[in-house]
This record gives structure tokens, C-alpha cells and sequence, in this order.
């Protein structure tokens, strides 16, 4: 099968189109023919930073986490899907698990789900990582209905999905955006827009909750942003973050009594720890997509597999808003 190999890591890495075999199928394993894969964050990480980060495969490397495509053969003890089923989930490109810059993928059926209905096989491969981590934190840190939420970083790959499930959840939901396209996007999702450049923490907190606070800040900007988040979260208050590898006064947060819920969705892939989970969220965010309550939102710019250096460089470029898609 073809495949987008990365032989060497760092800064320069580049992708090279290979043939490797087509996977075997092991115990509760599911073999997919891959529509596509989306480009996330960790994976620019993985390529640039390689055996710096604990959970970087060996080189020749196979990178790629999300996928939507259709089952072509099962593992003899997988009974809960069937072959032609049509799929999506975040399933490698990490650790021992190959990733989906390929036409095939053999994935735990543990992590996977059946696709929305309504939506594209381009749409479903979104939406996985950033699915699974925006309803992660939001159900960890009680987002519920009546509840004013903040959202940071609301056109983002996490964040324009928090911002659609807490609104789908019936809470009063506002986000911070940097620039015009930002800020209309979110004003389109449903949320009340904030822009972090001309408004501050103090000035947005007593506009919209009288100076109380917002009940759940999601944070998917983190790192030194924690420290807007815990002023603008109410006493009690929780926040849930997917990016505190930081070093940060705690003060704040003390005196408050916040809670802090660090969302790292990577660890059922990497120590097959309650794998089972991930495929239940899929689940659940396909019956919100099917009943309109989310969309993920894609980049104006669409790749093909052998054009993956430039699907990752347009992300890393922070020009793309929404999701950015490898159709096979």
C-alpha cells in the first residue's frame, strides 16, 4: 500500500511516498481503506521534536492519528462491527501504533466508532482527537445547562468543537477569538465572541457575568493563558485545559478554589488504558452531529496523501481555520 513515511525527525523532516505492506489483522484489530485523515497539532510535534517527546514512533515513522474510511476485513473475535461498515476514529501515528498517511489502516476496533451519517468522510476524519478531547474536558468539568461557559481559542481545532458541544449541552457559551475571521466564525457556531485584543479578562468578565465569573472556562490555549482563565473563572469554578505543560503561579487558582482538569486524550492509545472509552464519546458525538448539534468545520485548504508536508505546514502556518484534511 502506499504511504507517507518520515525517515528522519527535526525540523526539516520531510514526508516520503513509499510502498509498505498492507497490515495483518490482530486479535479485536479491523482493517480500514482510509477517505481521510485530518492534521492536529501533536502530529507537527511528533515530526519536529521525534524521540524528544516520549511518545514518538521509530523511524521509518507512519504519522497520522484521525481517519474516516470503510472496514474491509475483521479480526475473528470483532463482533461489533462488520466489513463495509463505514467508520471513524483517532486509532496511531504514535508509540507502536501505525498512524493513517496510508491507504490502510488495521485499528483497535476498541477506538472506533460508525461515521455521522450526515456528514462527509472528510468531516468524520476532523473529528476524532479534537472531538473526544473538547467532550473530555467538558463532561470532566460539569458543563452543563444554564451554566456560562468561556471557551478560549473558539475557531480552533478543539475549541470551535467545545464551543458547539457546550452550546449543545444548553449552557450560555462565549469565546475569545483573536482576528475578523475568528470572531466571525464563532459568532456563526452560536457563541457570544470576545475579542482578547481589545477586551480584558476584567472587562469580559463584568460584561457577561456581572463580575461572577464564567462556571467552566475551557482553556485550548493553556500555558501562560492559564492565568486569564483562572481570573475569569468564578469561585469554584473549573477549568479544563489540553495544553498546561507550563510552569504557573497556582495563587489563583487557590484562593478561588478552582478545579483543574488536564485533558491528555493520547493515553488509551498509549498505555491501552479503557480504550473502550474513545469508541463511547464517538458514539455520542455522532448522535450530536446526526441531530445537528455539531459541524466540524474544515480549512479552505484541502491535500492529498503525497501533499502531506504541506497539509502539516499549513497548519503550523496558523493561517487555517477550522481542521486541516488529507483526502486519500
Amino acid at each position: 500500500m502506499k504511504a507517507m513515511l518520515i525517515n528522519t525527525y527535526g525540523e526539516n523532516a520531510v514526508f516520503e511516498k513509499q510502498e509498505i505492506p498492507t497490515p495483518s489483522l490482530k486479535s479485536g484489530e479491523v482493517l480500514i481503506k482510509i477517505a481521510a485523515s485530518s492534521v492536529n497539532t501533536v502530529d507537527t510535534m511528533i515530526r519536529k521534536m521525534g524521540k524528544d517527546l516520549p511518545l514518538s514512533p521509530d523511524t521509518p515513522a507512519l504519522l497520522g492519528m484521525d481517519f474516516a474510511g470503510t472496514i474491509e476485513a475483521i479480526a475473528n473475535d470483532v463482533t461489533t462491527f462488520k466489513v463495509g461498515d463505514q467508520v471513524y476514529g483517532c486509532v496511531g501515528g504514535l508509540a507502536d501504533l501505525p498512524g493513517t498517511l496510508a491507504e490502510y489502516v488495521a485499528a483497535d476496533s476498541k477506538l472506533i466508532a460508525k461515521k455521522p451519517a450526515n456528514i462527509t468522510m472528510q468531516e468524520a476524519a476532523a473529528l476524532p482527537l479534537v472531538g473526544i478531547t473538547a467532550y473530555e474536558g467538558l463532561i470532566r468539568a460539569g458543563a452543563t445547562s444554564g451554566q456560562n461557559v468561556l471557551v478560549h481559542g473558539g475557531s480552533g481545532g478543539v475549541g470551535h468543537v467545545a464551543l458547539q458541544l457546550a452550546k449543545y449541552f444548553g449552557a450560555n457559551v462565549y469565546s475569545t477569538g483573536g482576528g475578523e475571521k475568528q470572531l466571525a466564525l464563532i459568532k456563526e457556531l452560536g457563541a457570544t465572541a470576545i475579542n482578547y485584543k481589545t477586551e480584558s479578562v476584567e472587562d469580559y468578565v463584568q460584561k457577561y457575568t456581572d463580575g461572577v465569573g464564567f462556571d467552566v472556562v475551557y482553556d485550548s490555549v493553556g500555558a501562560q493563558n492559564l492565568l486569564n482563565s483562572f481570573n475569569a473563572a468564578a469561585l469554584n469554578g473549573h477549568i479544563a485545559t489540553t495544553v498546561s505543560l507550563c510552569e504557573l503561579d497556582l495563587t489563583t487558582a487557590h484562593f478561588k478554589g478552582l478545579s483543574l482538569h488536564v485533558v491528555f486524550m493520547l493515553i488509551p492509545m498509549l498505555h491501552n488504558h479503557k480504550r473502550e472509552e474513545h469508541g463511547e464519546i464517538l458514539k455520542k458525538l455522532a448522535e450530536i452531529v446526526e441531530d445537528n448539534g455539531l459541524k466540524p468545520i474544515l480549512d479552505e485548504q484541502s491535500f492529498t496523501l503525497e501533499d502531506a508536508g504541506k497539509a502539516h505546514a499549513r497548519l503550523e502556518s496558523g493561517k487555517a481555520m477550522g481542521k486541516v484534511v488529507v483526502e486519500n
